[in-house]
């Protein structure tokens, strides 16, 4: 349920509210919209002894019942898009496309410098790359763990990049938080549900990544998870599903982009990068996904695909990802956003 409060309510009567609200044992979300200010109630919910508890106070315009299962992340709770802030000038979920790049695993920080360079000549904001890598096989590089997050943070810092790097253990959230500015769950841990609890606890914005044969509405679910704590700083990622093709490596679902924005208010990204498998299908499934409404992509770009450690299959080089954004720029206009 949320309390929809008058327009014309002092912060002194939205605060008695909220006191009065956690006093009868419920936990409230306050969201603020661009003509709004709701109140969202989490809690076991009797509608007629909240009306008869709240009904003398003033600043209350109505209450509204929630009826889908993701209370905090669905339309009723914020019916404006989110917008983000990554850090200082840079947000995401406003008029303006964010570009994530990098290299699937951080190798060594030369790689990581060349790559931060040129991606952010191109016109990336967000230099992505895994510190952590939970890999199908355990005999697969495994990632260079805190030394890589070190190496990320450096050259971020270098480059005026945000970084976005995966967290895969509950009890590494905190390390990863020091180094990072975006945290990211990967599909294999979308329902890992004490990680995403734990990150919940942050305020540092979250990707949250769609599992391999996850339905929207568990999807949304997951990221209902990291709100309920109380960071809202979500943004949800397609990067594809499993389906009975195996051409590609996943399927990308870029009727994803319109279903969640229909159903949510939260950022969407997409990632075909994972979603193909291909370094020749990401250009087109990028163009697809930017026309289709997308807030941003993850793209996976490396100095030297052939000798990848990770992934150096579906990477783009250098010249590749520089001319897809020239491409990008065009669609992007002609859906009135930016790059």
């Amino acid at each position: 349920m949320i309390i929809v409060m008058r327009d014309d309510a002092t912060q002194e009567e939205i605060k008695q509210v909220m006191s009065r609200v956690e006093e009868l044992g419920f936990t409230t979300h306050p969201s603020r919209g661009a003509k709004k200010m709701i109140i969202g109630i989490i809690g076991d919910l009797n509608r007629e002894e909240l009306i008869e508890s709240l009904g003398a106070y003033p600043g209350i315009d109505k209450l509204v019942p929630i009826l889908d299962p993701y209370k905090l992340a669905g339309r009723t709770f914020s019916e404006d898009p989110t917008v983000i802030e990554i850090k200082e000038g840079l947000s995401i979920g406003d008029k303006k496309i964010m570009i994530m790049a990098g290299p699937c695993a951080v190798e060594n920080e030369e790689q990581v410098r060349v790559t931060a360079e040129k991606i952010k000549e191109y016109g990336a904001t967000v230099l992505r790359g895994g510190a952590f890598k939970p890999r199908t096989s355990p005999y697969s590089f495994q990632g260079l763990e805190e030394e890589g997050l070190k190496i990320l943070r450096r050259v971020g810092n270098e480059t005026g990049l945000a970084v976005i790097t995966e967290v895969v253990d509950p009890r590494d959230v905190e390390l990863v938080g020091n180094y990072t500015d975006i945290f990211q769950i990967g599909a294999r841990n979308m329902q890992n549900f004490f990680l995403l609890k734990e990150v919940g606890k942050t305020r540092k914005p979250v990707l949250l990544k769609r599992g391999l044969s996850a339905t929207y509405n568990e999807f949304l679910m997951a990221a209902e998870y990291i709100m309920s704590e109380g960071n809202y700083n979500v943004i949800l990622c397609e990067r594809g599903i499993r389906t009975f093709e195996n051409y590609t490596r996943n399927t990308l679902d870029l009727v994803s982009i319109p279903v969640l924005k229909k159903l949510s208010h939260l950022p969407v990204v997409i990632d075909p990068s994972h979603g193909t498998g291909h370094w020749d299908l990401v250009a087109p499934a990028a163009k697809g996904a930017i026309a289709m409404g997308a807030d941003g992509l993850i793209i996976e770009v490396h100095p030297e695909p052939t000798k990848a450690m990770s992934d150096g299959q579906q990477s783009l080089k250098f010249e590749k990802f520089a001319s897809l954004v020239e491409e990008l720029k065009k669609i992007a206009a002609a859906v009135d956003r930016e790059l």
